[in-house]
């Protein structure tokens, strides 16, 4: 079966769902559809459904988008590839169908960036993201000692939601130093509206251990974890007990459709590359939101309506939103620079420590190719279920290799979705 839209959107995250409002509110008779995989809208940043967060922008576009006939929502469906010029195939729990647009918008988010210590594949070890998305979905942690770790803003939320949920956050440790922090949070009198996130955070965090200029080097335990040592400033070291271990190193991109379409992309952080109105390298094709670089909910929607417009033929309008985005896109560069990764942190990982969890493949044996394909080739790395997911970040942090191609399908396909094609 195959379905015709004027704009079809890939995420129902903040930068999708703007996406898809500004074009339905400005061009009624369009046909418009958002494709997630998520049985709710909203994405990782409004997750478990945009209609039920506390940010009223998330239900405004929730509810008038639902309420908007010529707007079509397709969950828990995800993209395989591209069968033709604009089409996509998409897989659902009832099946699968050909979707062919006028214009696609790709709002694919982002994902954590997970790196490699000595014990980071103990039970118990999580990525921050990842066990906030837990604890959100009713994953019981009450009573549980966790240290929350790596680097950014979200480490902040991550705790909040911990100890919503009853955990005792023994420590957040954060790996960038303090003047760097200083100068960030000096920066926040642009953004006055994350001052007041920020001291909402700081709030519901009192009493917690804050450790900054600090990183975990190791996770240590019998059949699960135990504690967690930490390099702090000058050189000193700690070491604390915990049930859990939350550690993630911010976000990136989630390139793999983009790629797959022939979209250009940054080398160094795979970003897409977009233009003025977020179209791409590839005529018809936009992106919005973490795709174009991680910068937050403000950064996605001002995005999201641009890209919404333009894909419409309203570039006037979509011009309006240049300043708002100018100013959360400042924003995600100072996010960045605030942020940067020490080079100690990829120099954690010794000959023993499994980098490509999915095939079992060590630090060791990887350092000794020179690129992501010859790592493939002979050691499988990247081929498990995960598809280079999780180590091809930490690869092109470890070592600096990119991927040179994407295999489809992009997700897992059942048999008969590729009959169906």
């Amino acid at each position: 079966m195959k379905q015709l839209f004027d704009v079809l959107i890939i995420g129902a995250g903040p930068a999708g769902l703007a996406a898809a409002h500004a074009a339905a509110m400005h061009a009624p008779d369009a046909a418009i559809c958002i494709v997630d995989d998520n049985p709710l809208s909203g994405g990782q940043i409004w997750r478990g459904g945009a209609d039920k967060q506390r940010d009223y922008r998330a239900r405004k576009l929730s509810r008038e988008l639902l309420a908007a006939p010529n707007v079509t929502f397709m969950s828990q469906s995800r993209v395989l590839y591209a069968p033709g010029p604009g089409q996509l195939l998409v897989q659902s729990p009832g099946g699968a169908a050909t979707l062919c647009y006028q214009r696609l918008i790709l709002a694919t988010g982002a994902r954590e960036l997970l790196l490699p210590f000595p014990g980071w594949t103990l039970p118990g070890v999580t990525g921050a993201g990842g066990l906030q998305a837990l604890a959100k979905g009713g994953y019981p942690l009450a009573g549980k000692r966790v240290v929350v770790a790596g680097s950014g803003p979200l480490l902040l939320a991550v705790a909040a939601t911990l100890v919503k949920q009853g955990a005792h956050v023994e420590a957040i440790v954060e790996q960038a130093p303090l003047f760097r922090l200083a100068r960030f949070a000096a920066g926040l009198l642009a953004t006055p509206s994350k001052i007041a996130q920020a001291l909402r955070l700081k709030g519901r965090l009192s009493g917690v251990p804050y450790y900054y200029d600090s990183y975990v080097s190791s996770a240590a335990g019998d059949g699960g974890l135990q504690s967690v040592k930490l390099m702090c400033r000058e050189g000193t070291s700690m070491t604390i007990a915990c049930d859990y271990l939350a550690c993630g190193y911010g976000l990136v991109p989630s390139p793999e459709l983009a790629m797959a379409l022939g979209c250009d992309a940054g080398p160094a952080t795979q970003a897409a590359t977009v233009d003025e109105y977020q179209q791409t390298s590839m005529p018809g094709i936009y992106c919005a939101g973490e795709g174009t670089g991680a910068g937050g909910v403000d950064k996605a929607l001002a995005e999201g309506r641009i890209a919404g417009l333009a894909a419409i033929g309203r570039e006037d309008l979509a011009r309006r939103h240049f300043r708002r985005r100018a100013r959360w896109q400042a924003f995600a560069q100072r996010l960045a620079r605030a942020f940067a990764l020490r080079p100690e942190i990829a120099a954690l990982a010794d000959d023993a420590t499994i980098v490509c969890r999915c095939e079992d493949v060590c630090h060791g044996e990887l350092r000794q190719h020179g690129s992501w394909r010859s790592a493939k080739l002979h050691k499988r790395c990247g081929m498990g279920p995960c598809q280079g997911r999780i180590c091809g970040n930490a690869t092109a942090t470890l070592y600096g290799w990119r991927p040179d191609s994407v295999r489809v399908p992009i997700t897992p396909a059942r048999v008969d979705s590729i009959i169906h094609s």
